[in-house]
């Protein structure tokens, strides 16, 4: 099978969304398939909207010699009208990792987001969808009628051996409470709360160790830090910017729990992947992290925004390490039901396969 896949930027860009791809794309070589990817130049929303007339980039696409076409939805400013001049050469099928009408922002901007964005999704023949919470919030959009598959995202990027032994040693040696927040440093993760939260919590011994981007959006991240410098917190906030694996896998070894207190996630591979190290994960009630974390089992789920109700999460389990223990265990045993990377990524190609076959069929 020849796919084609639209993104921008590189593959190697560092998120979810794209960890997400990179993993899509190995599962799919590895049986044998080839895979073109097309890059579009990173630009902001406004001039991604010309890219539809580009009459380089329809080109590019009908040239790309393939059996279907994945378009990452992230792209849909820079497709919305594209698709429509390409569409019958091949299947066009869309992975959503969440909606950008989904966050929190101005109505009238999410109301001018989705106008785009519902264009955008009736333009394509089937969708790949990262949660059921996601495929919820495209289906009140567009309806149920097109192909799809839900296929989360997986926690087992790294090769971990944690045992509830090991988590129960961790949470009872000496030393502060380690929050782990790990995405990049943007509005939409919430870390300011968390800040907010940490400042709460008095003379609590606790430390954050803030994993990520600090350039994506650089003029929030200097707010953020500039935050920490207000409050006092400099000796209890470390900034590590984007790190390697090797890297970020000592920082899930030392912790002790995973906070990331996003406006909305559309599933949230972090939690996950805090869970295979026996982290409990503290999120929002808002988007899909409920379809990861079970409140009060294996971490909490807070309102949105609400610092004060997060610093006492914290307190919690920073004065309670047999709780600390006791939930980390239970984010052992969740991460084991979840399915791997392979298991996941291996059901979008026999979804492919199923659409190029039926594409095939009426040719």
């Amino acid at each position: 099978m020849k796919v084609g896949l639209v993104i921008y930027g590189s593959l190697e860009t560092m998120s979810g969304g794209y960890l997400y791809d990179r993993k899509l794309v190995e599962t799919l070589e590895r049986a044998g398939d080839t895979v073109k990817v097309i890059g579009i130049p990173w630009r902001n929303y406004g001039r991604h909207l010309t890219d539809g007339f580009s009459r380089g980039l329809r080109q590019e696409l009908k040239a790309a010699g393939v059996d279907v076409m994945l378009q990452d939805e992230l792209n849909h400013p820079s497709l919305w009208c594209v698709n429509g001049s390409v569409r019958g050469r091949w299947p066009i099928i869309s992975i959503v990792h969440h909606l950008r009408m989904s966050e929190i922002r101005a109505g009238w901007k999410n109301r001018a987001y989705a106008m785009i964005e519902r264009r955008y999704l009736r333009s394509v023949d089937g969708l790949v969808f990262n949660s059921e919470t996601t495929r919820k919030a495209v289906h009140d959009q567009i309806g149920a009628d097109k192909p799809n598959v839900v296929a989360y995202p997986a926690g087992d990027r790294f090769d971990v051996s944690m045992t509830e032994q090991d988590v129960t040693e961790r949470a009872n040696a000496d030393g502060p409470l380690r929050i782990l927040f790990l995405g990049n440093v943007i509005e939409r993760k919430q870390l300011h709360v968390l800040i907010e939260a940490l400042g709460y919590t008095g003379n609590a011994s606790i430390r954050v160790d803030v994993v990520g981007g600090l350039e994506v959006e650089p003029e929030y991240a200097n707010g953020v830090r500039q935050q920490v410098e207000n409050e006092g917190l400099g000796d209890r906030v470390t900034f590590h910017g984007p790190l390697s694996d090797d890297a970020l896998r000592t920082r899930f070894e030392e912790a002790h729990v995973l906070v990331v207190p996003s406006s909305y996630e559309g599933f949230g591979i972090a939690y996950l992947e805090g869970m295979a190290f026996g982290m409990p994960a503290i999120a929002t009630d808002s988007g899909a992290a409920h379809e990861i974390i079970t409140n009060r089992r294996d971490g909490f789920l807070v309102p949105m925004g609400s610092a004060p109700e997060l610093s006492i999460r914290l307190r919690d389990l920073a004065t309670d390490r047999q709780r600390l223990a006791r939930m980390g265990a239970q984010a052992l045993k969740r991460f084991a039901r979840h399915p791997t990377w392979e298991q996941s990524m291996t059901s979008v190609r026999e979804f492919l396969l199923e659409i190029v076959e039926k594409a095939n069929a009426r040719t």
